[in-house]
């Protein structure tokens, strides 16, 4: 199982980053797939969901406006854009099928930091 997610960093208030996620072609044939966050000390929350089988996406109200969650089949790779980024987005970032359970394999994620 591949869940290489990337492209995380530092980043001012208002700013803007475009996660990567590597996955194993596999993943890609799961009925939905999205984006999750693990802000500090909190649990892990879906953020962003893709459904593989028609495109149609959900986000969740504290990202919803500012993040567009997609796909390219052919590199077999999630990407979420997020833009108007606040410090309460501050958190690692996982991608992974929607029906993970914590148990599950989930990768390093990538730590995305908002801060001033």
């Amino acid at each position: 199982v591949q869940l290489q997610a990337s492209g995380g960093g530092l980043v001012q208030p208002g700013g803007s980053l475009r996660l990567s996620c590597a996955v194993s072609g596999f993943l890609l044939d799961r009925p939905a797939v999205g984006w999750f966050r693990q802000a500090p000390g909190k649990e892990r929350e879906g953020i962003s969901c893709l459904g593989t089988w028609n495109d149609i996406t959900h986000y969740s109200d504290s990202v919803k406006g500012r993040f567009t969650i997609s796909r390219d089949d052919a590199r077999n790779t999630l990407y979420l854009q997020m833009t108007g980024l606040k410090p309460e987005d501050t958190g690692v970032y996982y991608c992974n099928s929607f029906a993970a359970m914590e148990d599950d394999y989930w990768g390093q994620g990538t730590l995305v930091t908002v801060s001033s």
